[in-house]
């Protein structure tokens, strides 16, 4: 606190010590070294300034020791911000694997935000004390910015993929929520709270929102009814004309042209939406886009079906770890990683191909 102002907000989570560690670093190296060369300039500034107009200074040999000592000691100290930097970095962008799971969609200006058993808010989120959140966002028209400053956390949120931030809150309270990216005219106004509450209340505040579905099930619904995603991918996931979406989450896709990529919720995205970008191999191209046809939370809630399908995984609030199978099968997902070779309309398999016999 310095004097009525406070010097950094309030420290309320388990990443608030380290970037405050370093951040004080950093502000202690930089103090140091600006009053150190301001005093040595004005040092020597007095002590060899020019007495007599006629005085001639005498030549100045090159120290070697100076040299290095200039040299060596920026290079260890600048090193040392790397290093510590880098591991704070990945403390806090290295999701946990046992973290309660929270979905985020910003827009202009306000934030929906939906937890794994179906309760919504907007512009507020309700979290346990000492209990790890990971959020997957994303948004619904510009860059947004997820800033929470007790927690020493903030990520972008970026149109068209999914971005994560996570944290584990260290006491109860009510904290401030801002969006950092400027995003328009009321973009000072897209603000809201992180309601930090004791185990047992928080229990009590999820059983308040029984009744609501979950992103699993109206993703399920989604996926077997809605969308016909059921007629190519099987009532399961099991596949069938399309890919298998089984312990798809996390496994190593073999895509045509010999390549692989890794099936995380960003491939799941753009497979729904962009099905031929990264074809699996063994399959042939018949699931058509839904671009257009499902809004973003509607993608949030396939997407959390088609990973509900990973048995790695366990319902409820909390996920387990996330599956480290690497394994490529065709039973992995395809071009589809996506709910659904389209079968809104009955006729899919005469006007779209099946899967290729080689």
């Amino acid at each position: 606190m310095l004097f009525w102002f406070p010097f950094l907000p309030d420290s309320a989570s388990t990443m608030s010590g380290n970037v405050d560690a370093l951040f004080f670093y950093l502000v202690g190296v930089t103090i140091f070294f600006s009053v150190l060369i301001s005093g040595m300039v004005i040092f020597f500034a007095i002590k060899y300034k020019r007495r007599t107009p006629f005085e001639i200074p005498r030549p100045i040999a090159g120290s070697l020791k100076l040299e290095t000592m200039w040299t060596v000691v920026p290079f260890v100290i600048a090193m040392s911000m790397f290093v510590w930097g880098a591991d704070v970095y990945f403390k806090q962008y290295r999701m946990p694997r046992d973290a309660m799971e929270v979905y985020v969609v910003g827009k202009q200006w306000m934030w929906k935000l939906q937890h794994a058993t179906g309760q919504r808010e907007i512009n507020q989120l309700h979290i346990p004390v000492g209990r790890k959140v990971e959020l997957i966002m994303t948004t619904e028209d510009v860059i947004h910015s997820f800033f929470i400053p007790e927690f020493r956390v903030k990520a972008d949120v970026v149109p068209g993929k999914y971005t994560r931030l996570w944290f584990e809150a260290t006491k109860s309270g009510t904290y401030h929520l801002f969006c950092a990216e400027y995003c328009g005219t009321n973009h000072s106004g897209m603000i809201g709270s992180i309601v930090v509450m004791e185990p047992a209340d928080f229990d009590n505040w999820l059983s308040g929102g029984a009744g609501q579905q979950s992103p699993v099930a109206a993703g399920q619904n989604l996926f077997q009814n809605t969308l016909g995603c059921a007629s190519c991918h099987g009532d399961n996931g099991q596949g069938g004309r399309g890919p298998a979406l089984t312990n798809l989450l996390g496994s190593s896709v073999p895509i045509q042209g010999d390549g692989t990529v890794v099936a995380d919720e960003n491939y799941m995205r753009e497979s729904i939406l962009n099905p031929t970008a990264k074809l699996v191999a063994g399959y042939q191209p018949i699931m058509p886009t839904f671009q257009g046809q499902v809004s973003e939370e509607q993608l949030i809630q396939l997407i959390a079906y088609i990973k509900s399908l990973s048995p790695q995984r366990t319902s409820g609030i909390t996920t387990t770890a996330r599956p480290a199978n690497t394994q490529a099968n065709n039973n992995a997902p395809a071009t589809q990683s996506s709910p659904a070779a389209n079968s809104q309309n009955a006729n899919t398999t005469t006007r779209h191909g099946g899967r290729s016999r080689q």
